[in-house]
């Protein structure tokens, strides 16, 4: 998979994308991610790429003109690699605090993708024309960043673990948070006993089948209490 980040800051990226799993994953070939700078598509000799908004208000807006000159390129180069004139797999996506919340499901989805082009907006927000050049907007949370360098590492994070053959289990991302629409149920490790507090008797059984009914019991519950936004129903029935 490729990903592509339209940035201000490609600097800012240096350190949480060359660690852990990202960095991993780079290593095994299985992503690669490019860092354009929208500055190098500005036209004047002060590298500009904000102006003021029309009708007044605070701060600057990033420009359309800019934007749209750098997502060219990329699918132009696109077209280049792949030798042929049809673009790949590929999905823009503008990260802006009024997109559509973004969520596990929409990451996995996120994943199968070929080429994956994020946009990280910035000062006071985006030409609304930006708008029409992106397939999708995603916004990380009800709360507004810098920029969007901050959740474009978070999209980043979150598919490429998703990507097949990135993590060293299969079936490590199955049974995680909101994966079936629940929380994860209570993980424990050792000591068995630690400030009087035990690790539940039915996780040192050894009995396969009372361990998987626990857990889909205690995250069910634990989805209740902590999230019953998410529209589950808990079982009466104590296992």
């Amino acid at each position: 998979m490729k990903i592509t980040i339209l940035t201000l800051f490609p600097e800012m990226f240096v350190g949480p994308l060359s660690t852990s799993i990202v960095k991993r994953a780079i290593a095994k070939k299985k992503a690669t991610i490019d860092y354009i700078n929208l500055r190098d598509f500005a036209r004047d000799r002060y590298k500009s790429v904000d102006d003021h908004p029309y009708g007044g208000g605070a701060g600057m807006i990033l420009r359309v003109d800019v934007v749209d000159r750098a997502l060219k390129a990329i699918r132009r180069q696109s077209r280049l690699n792949r030798g042929q004139t049809s673009d790949v797999k590929q999905k823009i996506v503008l990260l802006d605090p009024q997109g559509t919340p973004y969520t596990q499901t929409k990451a996995r989805s996120l994943s199968k993708l070929e080429h994956l082009v994020l946009i990280c907006g910035h000062y006071e927000g985006v030409d609304e024309r930006v708008r029409t050049l992106v397939d999708e907007e995603i916004s990380i949370g009800d709360y507004v960043l810098t920029g969007g360098e901050l959740p474009a590492m978070v999209v980043v994070d979150s598919v490429i673990r998703l990507i097949p053959g990135v993590l060293p289990k299969a079936d490590a991302t199955i049974h995680e948070s909101f994966e079936n629409g629940t929380l994860e149920y209570p993980q424990y490790t050792r000591p068995k006993t630690y400030n009087s507090k035990g690790v539940p008797t039915v996780l040192r059984s050894g009995n396969h089948a009372k361990i998987a009914s626990w857990r889909k019991e205690q995250s069910l519950k634990r989805t209740q209490q902590r999230r019953p936004d998410l529209g589950l129903t808990v079982r009466k029935d104590p296992l």
